[in-house]
């Protein structure tokens, strides 16, 4: 564990919701404050805490959590990944935060990646408090996704399971589950790409309660959430948008669309690279380019 970093917990909407917070290093309290959570099906050992060190090193204090339903969090169904419920835990971190007496309520940014990255930019255009924005590789559109992905005969089973699923849960059966990422198709994983596969079982190794499953509901979520349409939204909170060029999890063309409907102050940053290149790859890159827009307008 890192010698400053100590475990946390806050309530949101009744369940404990256990993370890490670090202290801004040579900071003058109260201090900005910056706020992360991780992607679909992730938890916070898979890289977020190097991001939170260099955030912290510049002098920013830094809370890093697991949504409900996943990692050391508590909440059921587990594994459910309900991206409305994800952003009231960012809500509710944003509370905690704003409460810690060595933290300036007015200057809280966040920070978001993949699916959190669209979390973030509903927030940026819905809540007050946030006061600066990073959405790296974020999702944007699950519907424009899943037209990519899913042929009308490949989707026509998904829907079907989707219904059987909600008529078992009625009736009082757990929640179906499905693999969140696998090589084997007999998987039927969510994520068969290898560079997926890959990065999953290779961050899991890192450490934290990562299960590979998922409830098929959150697939279902998945294909409504629509965060791209809140960009144009978006007013007096600075956005930078990290786009992978060859990123094809969340499109990089969906991506740079949504980024041109952003009004005021913005940044785009294009990196080399697929989808998971963000953590790892181009990880200095893409770790310096938020730790200096939030210095910039949080500072």
């Amino acid at each position: 564990m890192t010698p400053s970093r100590r475990d946390i917990e806050f309530s949101s909407e009744g369940d404990a919701v256990r993370g890490w917070f670090y202290p801004g290093e040579g900071s003058h309290a109260p201090c900005p404050a910056i706020i992360m959570a991780h992607g679909f099906g992730a938890v916070k050992e898979m890289y977020l805490d190097r991001y939170a060190e260099t955030f912290a090193a510049a002098g920013f204090a830094v809370l890093v959590f697991d949504y409900r339903r996943l990692g050391a969090s508590d909440g059921t169904p587990r594994q459910e990944i309900d991206p409305a419920a994800q952003i009231e835990d960012y809500r509710n971190a944003i509370s905690w935060m704003s409460a810690q007496p060595d933290v300036d309520a007015k200057r809280i940014g966040l920070w978001g990646t993949s699916y959190s990255g669209g979390h973030v930019l509903v927030l940026a255009a819905t809540d007050p408090r946030v006061k600066c924005v990073v959405s790296q590789v974020p999702t944007i559109s699950g519907n424009a996704v899943g037209k990519r992905r899913f042929t009308p005969e490949t989707l026509a089973p998904l829907l079907e399971a989707f219904h059987r699923d909600r008529k078992a849960r009625m009736d009082g059966a757990g929640p179906e589950m499905r693999t969140l990422v696998s090589h084997d198709p007999a998987d039927a994983p969510v994520y068969a790409a290898a560079e997926a596969v890959d990065w999953y079982q290779s961050a899991a190794k890192r450490g934290g309660h990562w299960e590979n499953r998922v409830t098929l509901r959150s697939i279902e979520y998945s294909r409504a959430y629509e965060p791209g349409a809140w960009v144009p939204l978006i007013s007096d909170c600075p956005l930078l948008m990290i786009v992978a060029r060859e990123d094809v999890v969340t499109p990089a063309d969906l991506a740079l669309a949504a980024y041109a409907t952003a009004p005021d102050v913005k940044q785009l940053l294009e990196i080399d690279g697929g989808h998971f290149a963000a953590y790892v790859e181009a990880f200095a890159e893409t770790s310096s380019a938020a730790q200096r827009w939030f210095s910039e307008h949080l500072m």
